[in-house]
């Protein structure tokens, strides 16, 4: 069992991070929040969780140990497995995961993309009573990221996956503008979608 890893940052991808531990690279699929709080050529550790199949062995990682302990748990639901897992982990923090599931919100669990009505009953029905194991920690004043730091992480994570300084400055202070208050996460998911959509209008003229 790979527990945890401490090595280089040699990539940021889109979905995961190659981690050079000595001279081996590792492939670590992440959420867009752990990878926005990566930087190339830094050394960073990450918790891990080993999932082997028969003909595949995945490392999924994590800087924050309430996101490993929920990995952990959506995967003790039916009908969801680490990918799916991973997903959910990215659209919610710990924190709003485990309200959404306590007070039973399946409209809001049904923003995950893959997740329909079904398996947002489900889950609620499974995990409900089991999220108060999970010791998240609600974020106060004083240790909600400040805008500035917000748009540094980003920008970060965003020039690390190909984009150039300028399109993610465009696109983070496009989301910022309407929503000031936004998350690390939330702006990386955002930014992600808005320069895809640039890209994609900007092929179309070509054509």
């Amino acid at each position: 069992m790979i527990a945890s890893l401490t090595g280089t940052v040699t990539r940021i991808l889109f979905d995961s991070v190659i981690i050079d531990v000595s001279g081996v690279g590792y492939r670590v699929f992440a959420t867009p929040g752990t990878l926005a709080n990566l930087t190339c050529g830094s050394t960073e550790t990450l918790l891990t969780e080993l999932v082997v199949r028969e003909d595949d062995l995945t490392l999924y990682g994590f800087v924050d140990g309430n996101e490993q302990d929920l990995f952990i748990l959506l995967q003790k639901t039916s009908g969801i497995g680490p990918k799916m897992a991973l997903s959910i982990l990215s659209v919610f923090t710990p924190e709003d995961l485990c309200r959404a599931l306590s007070q039973e919100d399946i409209a809001l669990l049904q923003k995950v993309p893959g997740v329909g009505k079904k398996v947002a009953q489900r889950l609620v029905v499974e995990l409900k009573d089991k999220v108060d194991a999970v010791a998240v920690q609600p974020t106060g004043v004083e240790g909600t990221p400040t805008t500035s730091s917000v748009a540094v992480e980003v920008e970060e994570a965003l020039t690390g996956l190909g984009f150039s300084a300028r399109e993610a400055e465009n696109a983070i202070s496009s989301i910022l503008k309407q929503q000031t208050d936004a998350d690390t996460s939330t702006v990386l998911r955002k930014a992600l979608a808005y320069l895809g959509c640039l890209l994609y209008t900007s092929d179309a003229a070509d054509e």
